[in-house]
């Protein structure tokens, strides 16, 4: 038996914080809209994008959005160490691919007559 203490996925000071960030997000789009006709359009995207700041600083400030730059930053990682094809092997990848294609749609196309006739001319005697 295991004496691990659980611990909570998330403070109620996390949930206040992304709670606050959406109400800022709301905030930032219905100011938007409420500004169509009093207030330029660039007063209307400074409020929608100042909300949006808000937002996202509030996010950053949470634990969730500390594990998001966590995890974009070892996903940015992980891409460098891809080994990518280059130019010439991608065309002959997609060549292939192309090929099997074509070979299965050809195949395809030959079983269903195949069957068609046999079913319809040989067993049902349907003549078309």
């Amino acid at each position: 038996m295991s004496n691990n203490s659980v611990q909570t996925v998330s403070a109620s000071g996390e949930k206040l914080k992304l709670g606050l960030a959406l109400c800022a997000v709301i905030a930032g789009v219905v100011g938007f809209y409420l500004l169509a006709d009093k207030a330029t359009s660039l007063v209307r995207v400074g409020v929608l994008v100042a909300g949006l700041i808000v937002a996202v600083v509030l996010t950053m400030t949470a634990e969730l959005g500390r594990n998001f730059v966590g995890f974009a930053k070892e996903t940015v990682r992980e891409t460098k160490k891809v080994v990518w094809p280059t130019r010439k092997e991608a065309i002959q990848i997609t060549a292939v691919v192309f090929g099997f294609v074509l070979i299965m749609a050809i195949f395809l196309w030959g079983t269903d007559k195949l069957l068609e006739v046999l079913l319809y001319d040989l067993i049902l005697g349907w003549k078309k």
